[in-house]
């Protein structure tokens, strides 16, 4: 990812900052998939190392991808893991002693096809939701289309709409893909992706996965 698609994210991400630290304290955290903070984390707690944890100005994050520059390819699957491994983790302890975690929102914000598996990441993700009976909405992953490079959108699609029906029976829904077709993205001459998308889309899924546990009683279901 680079030019005009850093600078999108980069845009968008200043966008909903502010926003988003109205109704969370805690700010936003942010983990690039080539490049890694020497931020230790907070494994206990169920957050990952080697983020940017806790941006709660946009400043900030002008900073942060000035400081950055995007290089290497699109290994997603490994960083995801990364970002949910400690996350489940505190969540299972968390279930064996009764007591509730703060969902989590992952945002990835991509450009192109992943170089690894995520989709089996998430399936695992998924059917440890489903084994620990969490909540609709206690995890939900976004994946957005920065830039229009070849294979992209299929591949977001895909993962989007395969995913549940990789196991028999099916796992919950996690995944929700925003792409672009037709000239929305910036380098068509469209608007491309700005922070009012991506708050729309994370609500919406929200708002999805409520609804889809009051209409059918069970948090396991097929897209």
């Amino acid at each position: 990812m680079a030019g005009r698609s850093w600078r999108e994210v980069s845009q968008a991400l200043t966008t909903i900052t502010p926003i988003v630290t109205k109704h969370d304290s805690d700010g936003i955290d942010i983990y690039f998939l080539n490049h890694k903070s020497k931020d230790t984390g907070e494994p206990s707690e169920g957050v990952a190392a080697t983020g940017y944890r806790g941006i709660k100005r946009a400043a900030m994050i002008t900073e942060i991808f000035e400081r950055v520059r995007p290089q290497g390819g699109t290994p997603t699957g490994i960083r995801v893991h990364h970002i949910l491994k400690p996350y489940l983790a505190k969540l299972e302890k968390a279930a064996g002693e009764g007591k509730e975690v703060k969902p989590m929102n992952l945002i990835v914000l991509t450009d192109g096809v992943p170089s690894d598996d995520v989709e089996s990441v998430l399936l695992s993700a998924a059917k440890k939701l489903d084994r620990l009976d969490a909540p609709p909405f206690q995890v939900g992953v976004q994946f957005f289309q920065v830039g229009n490079e070849e294979g992209a959108k299929e591949a977001l699609e895909e993962l989007d709409d395969e995913l549940s029906n990789m196991v028999e029976g099916g796992v919950r829904d996690i995944v929700d893909t925003v792409t672009w077709t037709g000239g929305c993205s910036s380098s068509d001459g469209g608007i491309g992706l700005t922070g009012d998308t991506v708050l729309k889309v994370v609500l919406g899924s929200v708002v999805k996965r409520l609804d889809r546990r009051r209409a059918s009683g069970d948090v396991s279901r097929r897209r």
